[in-house]
């Protein structure tokens, strides 16, 4: 027994069955407890099948993943005292039958399918490894030899693996690293280490913003934070804390009111998705403790209670007892230039201004009362979707601005015959004809109840264009009438429209309207995003002003 699991045991009994202490902890034992309950429901007991051991998921594809899923929920079930499964008898034999099953579906070199995209897949064997060498490392520490023999050739044949496989994205790198840094510390394997090397000689992918490469910020920030912290508190080396130190105190600034986190800077497929801070909770809690940093202990004790895995919690005791909380920042103009965001906040008053080439460049909400984003797109040559490259302060004004140019183009000089498959590779090569331009400009000034939007758009006359202001599902829209042949989509054609959402409020005003088409042109979004769409249209050249306003 080392060091570390002689110091663990006792504070895994303590926490087990203090009953003072963080009323919390009984609640993720509850939600441990139900999750156990819809495990047993669902796993595969039939002695007929080849998938004994797992289950399905939603599409009915069984999965190596609901076998870590199995071995995370039972086994700290079956070791906590509090639990109502604590000591069952069914539990053992459950864990093994998942651990039998995880043996009959790993592949020769030692990974995992992903059947639903990835097969002999080492970064999916890193996430399963997150889950089984939990439960291995719960089920040695308490001395449950047995179970752990179980599981012992199973998590050698996949470290193999880990070892020699590769990866497809940036955060796989880090996932493959601390699932490695988990088997090191049940095994002692140098050859663990030395692959962790390899990847670390690369370099840790995080921009001067604090943001990882993906800028993935409700799935792969944590998952990289959780990375690091693991590989650190495994492998006693404090200075891998240190991305993860920089993206958690850059994340504070990337807050909306009620802990929602900003996702559209996101590479990955959060982009623009509803997520929260609560996903960072073991990076929140462990950082909170290593620096005795309040901000942190503050958001860690928020989502304690529903985003503490109870196998987490009993690995690292430890993070039951947090420092004193402090608060976390919500009276800020927070400018992020290598990811061209600005984010400002006023209590329930939250708005983004984007540049980087993102076509919805603004987004205002006033506590649940949400606009989703604002695009402003013309029908210039299939390219007129408003997008800004930089966001540029200006007299405490902020200005985004996009050039656009539209040609013909002529003759080849001298000519030549063009195939079928070569008018893309020779078009550069020939010579323009009745070039015309489009200037296009957004400057945003807050104001004292909210945010005034100047839009411009000269050059080409007579351009057909519209904007779209993209409110959140679920509020009530009023001051706007139906645009018949889109569903949820509505014109403000003079006046002033409010969204309500709870006992929050936002103003438009002015509309406008020169005509009816809207939405759907070449060169505009794709996908009108969910809930009702507010639309304004006009014809080039056009300065109009827009007001956001809380209310």
């Amino acid at each position: 027994m080392t060091r570390r699991e002689t110091l663990v045991l006792p504070a895994i009994s303590a926490m087990a069955q203090q009953t003072a202490g963080p009323d919390w902890i009984q609640a993720v034992v509850d939600l441990s407890d139900k999750e156990v309950d819809r495990v047993l429901r669902n796993q595969n007991t039939d002695p007929a099948s080849r998938w004994r051991g797992l289950f399905t998921n939603e599409v009915g594809i069984h999965s190596p993943f609901s076998g870590g899923v199995i071995l995370e929920a039972l086994t700290p079930a079956f070791l906590q005292p509090r639990s109502k499964h604590f000591q069952s008898n069914t539990l053992p034999e459950r864990i093994r039958l998942a651990v039998e099953a995880m043996a009959r579906h790993q592949t020769p070199d030692g990974t995992w399918h992903l059947p639903t995209r990835n097969f002999n897949s080492p970064p999916d064997t890193g996430f399963i490894i997150r889950d089984l060498a939990s439960a291995a490392v719960l089920l040695k520490r308490s001395g449950k030899m047995d179970l752990f023999g179980a599981m012992e050739p199973v998590l050698r044949k996949a470290g193999s693996g880990l070892t020699k496989g590769g990866v497809h994205t940036p955060n796989h790198r880090w996932v493959i690293c601390a699932a490695l840094a988990r088997l090191y510390e049940l095994f002692g394997d140098d050859s663990y280490v030395r692959r962790i090397d390899q990847w670390l000689a690369e370099g840790v992918d995080i921009d001067p913003d604090g943001q990882y490469s993906e800028r993935s910020t409700g799935v792969y920030n944590p998952t990289i934070d959780d990375a690091f912290v693991t590989m650190s508190a495994k492998l006693k080396r404090p200075e891998l804390l240190e991305p993860v130190r920089k993206n958690l105190n850059s994340m504070l600034y990337l807050l909306h009111p009620g802990y929602e986190v900003v996702t559209e800077i996101s590479r990955r497929q959060d982009r623009g998705t509803r997520r929260d801070i609560g996903r960072y909770w073991f990076a929140l809690a462990y950082m909170a403790r290593q620096d005795q940093n309040g901000q942190f202990a503050t958001l860690a004790r928020h989502f304690a209670a529903s985003r503490a895995p109870l196998a987490t919690l009993m690995e690292y005791p430890e993070l039951a007892d947090q420092p004193a909380g402090a608060p976390v920042p919500e009276d800020y103009t927070k400018f992020y230039p290598h990811n061209q965001l600005v984010h400002v906040r006023k209590g329930p008053i939250s708005a983004l201004i984007l540049g980087a080439d993102r076509p919805g460049f603004f987004g205002f909400r006033h506590g649940e009362a949400v606009v989703n984003a604002v695009h402003f797109a013309s029908a210039f040559f299939g390219k007129g979707h408003f997008a800004s490259a930089k966001v540029e302060e200006r007299s405490g004004s902020y200005l985004l601005t996009q050039s656009l140019e539209g040609a013909y183009y002529q003759p080849l000089d001298p000519p030549r015959k063009v195939g079928a498959d070569e008018w893309e590779g020779v078009r550069q090569g020939r010579s323009t004809s009745g070039a015309t331009t489009l200037m296009q400009s957004v400057t945003i000034t807050r104001t004292e109840k909210g945010f005034r939007l100047r839009l411009r758009s000269v050059g080409q006359v007579d351009v057909p264009l519209w904007v779209e202001i993209s409110f959140r599902e679920g509020g009530e829209l009023e001051g706007v009438v139906p645009v018949g042949r889109i569903p949820n989509a509505y014109a403000l054609k003079t006046g002033a429209c409010v969204y309500r959402m709870g006992t929050h409020g936002i103003r438009v005003s002015p509309g406008t309207s020169a005509h009816n088409g809207v939405s759907n042109w070449e060169g505009g979004p794709n996908v009108k995003l969910p809930g009702p769409s507010v639309y304004l249209t006009g014809f080039t050249p056009f300065d109009h002003t827009l007001e956001f306003e809380a209310v």
